[in-house]
């Protein structure tokens, strides 16, 4: 997979130590020179340039890239890259790294994000994972606004506790695509047996979340049965 980062600081770094250690293609755009040595990313393309600049995306040949990240410490370049990835490149897949809360809402499809990734937000989400076993928790906002991917812990006591994915009626608009047990990823199926301590992997339409959460809690829907 061939990817642009736009931003050579410790985050556009540290994602692109991991993706060539993945073995993908990476190609690293930061304004500063020093960055290069700075970084210590070895392995990876560079192009010093401006990523709101064209001419800088033309040389990088973004219309060749796979996923583009826009991962600058500046929200406004992200937005701005994220937009000429897709308008003008037609890059498949964008990433947008969020600096500031309060601009989370412009992250969506109209500024040509996909994924928009807030580090406040995923902080705030591993804390609440941690002291808030047996509630759903949000992990990310995908595409337009409208999906999200979340999570949640199944306590002691659980009524989902014994029965497999296939015998309860999640709400129409969630999927269950990830089990995580003893530190170990199951892709799900319907024969699935739910244990105490799994960490349950949802896509769901945010406005599903409350249903599901519901149904998580026991509170309605619990005690039905149906296709997974």
């Amino acid at each position: 997979m061939r990817v642009v980062i736009a931003g050579a600081g410790s985050v556009g770094s540290s994602i692109a130590r991991e993706l060539l250690s993945h073995g993908h293609d990476v190609l690293l755009i930061d304004r500063k020179p020093e960055a290069v040595g700075r970084s210590e990313v070895v392995g990876a393309r560079w192009l010093i340039g401006d990523a709101c600049e064209f001419s800088t995306l033309q040389d990088a040949r973004l219309e060749d890239a796979d996923v583009v990240v826009a991962a600058t410490g500046d929200d406004k370049a992200n937005l701005v890259l994220s937009l000429l990835a897709k308008s003008e490149f037609g890059v498949a897949r964008t990433v947008g790294r969020v600096n500031n809360p309060k601009n989370d809402w412009m992250f969506d499809d109209s500024w040509g994000v996909d994924v928009a990734v807030s580090t406040p937000r995923l902080m705030t989400a591993l804390v609440e994972e941690a002291v808030e076993v047996g509630d759903l928790v949000r992990l990310l906002t995908l595409q337009t606004g409208v999906s999200s991917m979340v999570e949640f812990t199944v306590p002691d006591g659980s009524v989902l506790t014994g029965r497999t994915l296939g015998e309860v009626s999640w709400p129409a608009d969630s999927t269950v695509v990830a089990i995580l047990r003893d530190d170990v990823p199951i892709t799900p199926s319907p024969d699935d047996v739910i244990e105490p301590g799994d960490e349950l992997f949802f896509v769901t339409a945010i406005a599903a979340e409350d249903e599901l959460r519901a149904v998580l809690g026991g509170r309605t829907g619990a005690g039905d049965e149906g296709a997974a």
